[in-house]
């Protein structure tokens, strides 16, 4: 069975930090695009931050530039986002995806497997 598992979200005080994982498990993400989505209440799912099967590419949404980083481990099947600076407009339910392209996409329907979520949640 294949698996996505989030885990270090919670709540932080603007401008804090926090760094989110997904493990993967089931099969390897090795060639595959990975995604981190966002979506706030009433919002639209969009793609925060995308990295091709190698980590040579990546790709962040316009308000996260400076301030994410997305990054992948092969060897664990794990991928990270590390958030600095965080603003209250970043809160909401964070899921890492895998996409069954080698390269980033930026439409939630190109990604095949989900996690099941983690709450980020800034405070002002």
């Amino acid at each position: 069975q294949v698996q996505l598992v989030e885990s270090g979200g919670g709540l932080v005080q603007a401008g804090g930090s926090l760094r989110l994982s997904c493990a993967a498990s089931g099969r390897t993400f090795s060639y595959d695009a990975m995604g981190w989505f966002r979506q706030a209440p009433g919002k639209e799912r969009e793609l925060v931050a995308g990295l091709n099967w190698n980590g040579g590419t990546t790709y962040y949404v316009d308000s996260v530039k400076g301030r994410f980083t997305i990054s992948r481990d092969n060897a664990k099947n794990t991928v990270y986002l590390q958030m600095n600076n965080l603003r209250p407009e970043d809160t909401a339910i964070y899921y890492c995806a895998a996409s069954s392209m080698m390269n980033i996409v930026t439409r939630p329907s190109a990604y095949k497997y989900w996690g099941q979520g983690t709450q980020v949640t800034v405070s002002s």
